[in-house]
């Protein structure tokens, strides 16, 4: 059942990047998260829907063109953290950004977000 509630959030989460128009994003980021969301993000640390919806906005507006979000994996789950992969993806063979995201569940709204974007690279032997 745990896992149940976190895959939706999550799902609810991603499709705010692939929304059919700039106006849905705020109503579905509301819908996953908690007022007070913690979002560590490529560009550092920040708190609040607003935070979150600025960022899914800017991936919205790619230069590459409308992406689209996908979660590419099952929801892993251990107590009321959880992980997934995602993968984002360009029209027309464009640029292809892959990562991790590690979210914390509270009352089975997102409060946290960290956000692992790209592949990590083999340890060295």
């Amino acid at each position: 059942m745990q896992e149940e509630t976190a895959r939706s959030a999550i799902d609810t989460f991603i499709s705010a990047f692939n929304a059919s128009d700039d106006s849905y994003v705020t109503a579905l980021l509301s819908q996953a998260l908690t007022s007070d969301v913690v979002f560590w993000g490529p560009l550092g640390r920040s708190e609040g829907i607003a935070a979150v919806e600025r960022f899914v906005l800017d991936i919205r507006r790619h230069p590459a063109g409308t992406g689209t979000m996908v979660r590419c994996s099952a929801v892993d789950m251990p107590d009321e953290w959880a992980r997934y992969q995602w993968v984002f993806t360009t029209p027309h063979g464009g640029p292809r950004l892959a990562g991790t995201d590690v979210v914390h569940l509270r009352r089975s709204l997102i409060d946290q977000i960290i956000v692992f974007a790209g592949e990590i690279e083999p340890a060295a032997s």
